[in-house]
């Protein structure tokens, strides 16, 4: 299957912890890198969704938010907050392209507004993090 989103992560179920409606995903990444998804009990059920499952990480690119890392120590409700650095930059009329990488290898584009690019300083090289709310991660499964 060929999907439109820029973000495409093999991963491993680590944790699950089922709720009432949701189920709460911990998903290891190649490397070592760390992704939680949230999505309905009935979808993890029918996933068949449990430690040690292979699984498949979907996240469009304009879902993933940047920030710089300048210290500010700001806390936010998102349970993605991937440090890495910046592979590239890909500037286009309105939005840039930024492939940021993780410190195990994992590569996160995400797409932004220029000028939300030129405000966060945002260079090839620099330190960034991908922000990524739990509930934009979308799980799939092989075949």
């Amino acid at each position: 299957m060929k999907v439109s989103a820029r973000n495409v992560l093999e991963g491993t179920v680590s944790a699950l912890k089922e709720g009432a409606v949701n189920a709460e995903v911990d998903v290891t990444l190649g490397g070592g890198d760390k992704l939680v998804a949230v999505v309905t009990l009935e979808s993890a059920r029918s996933l068949g969704l449990a430690a040690g499952k292979k699984v498949v990480a979907v996240i469009k690119a304009p879902w993933v938010l940047l920030a710089a890392d300048d210290g500010n120590g700001c806390r936010l409700s998102a349970r993605n907050v991937l440090a890495g650095t910046i592979e590239s930059i890909e500037v286009g009329t309105v939005n840039v392209e930024v492939i940021l990488t993780l410190p195990g290898g994992a590569r996160i584009v995400s797409v932004v507004t220029k000028e939300a690019a030129a405000e966060l300083g945002l260079r090839p090289g620099a330190s960034a993090s991908a922000v990524i709310k739990a509930s934009s991660v979308i799980l799939g499964v092989p075949a």
